[in-house]
């Protein structure tokens, strides 16, 4: 019967062998090892090593993992690649802003400033920076062109943040009789102390209907208004947008 039960299980085991070469045999060995032991005998820790040994991974796994993980190296070094380019934007960006926070000086506003006394005037005038250019507008509500020089003069101040810019009602400046409705809007700039450019009824060098661009512009035929500051740092942002 044992000499039987030996032929049979060596038949079995040439049947399966389906590994060629050494280590196929080997492997085939561990497999029949396997199931041709009392499954009784056999711990459970020692069949799970058995069965993990008698089925090794193939080179066609292997070489699949391989390529898997190439794949993923080459995915994760064109994200780096792209990672590095936008640290490389945001810090010319930075750069940029670096740069014209220390070529910046003097106080910075960006709003108008609402003046309500004669005295208020006077201080903001001859207390403010010598480098600093103050603009003022004199109005009164209901006056053609007032409204939308004072809307204008919202936009200029935070796009020029270095100009301080203010309006005044003529009522309010303890000079009704040089302000009448008829000079209304004007236009006062003063740097350092000093009156450097007034226009009066200023509103008759635009167009009945007039914007923000109308009155830049005008400002910087006198050259009263400083270089915008963010065109440079505009520019380099345009360009990665495109980018």
């Amino acid at each position: 019967m044992e000499e039987a039960k030996s032929h049979r299980l060596e038949e079995d085991f040439e049947g399966q062998a389906t590994h060629t070469g050494p280590k196929g045999v080997i492997n085939d060995w561990r497999k029949f090892k396997l199931e041709s032991e009392d499954s009784e005998s056999i711990p459970p820790s020692k069949k799970k090593i058995l069965r993990q040994i008698s089925s090794p991974q193939s080179r066609d796994d292997k070489d699949s993992k391989v390529s898997r993980k190439m794949s993923i190296q080459e995915y994760e070094l064109i994200n780096q690649d792209k990672e590095d380019e936008n640290c490389l934007r945001k810090y010319r960006r930075q750069c940029m802003q670096d740069m014209h926070q220390k070529l910046s000086f003097g106080p910075r506003h960006g709003f108008v400033y609402e003046l309500e006394t004669g005295e208020q005037f006077l201080e903001t005038i001859e207390k403010e920076q010598k480098i600093t250019t103050i603009v003022v507008h004199i109005y009164e509500d209901g006056i053609k062109g007032c409204d939308a020089l004072n809307s204008s003069l919202i936009y200029l101040a935070a796009e020029y943040p270095m100009v301080k810019f203010c309006k005044m009602k003529a009522s309010k400046t303890g000079a009704d009789d040089r302000f009448s409705l008829e000079v209304l809007p004007t236009l006062l700039v003063y740097k350092g102390g000093e009156l450097i450019s007034n226009f009066i009824s200023v509103a008759e060098q635009f167009t009945e209907e007039f914007f923000a661009a109308d009155v830049e512009s005008f400002l910087n035929e006198y050259g009263l208004l400083p270089e915008r500051e963010m065109h440079a740092l505009e520019d380099t942002n345009m360009e990665e947008d495109v980018e």
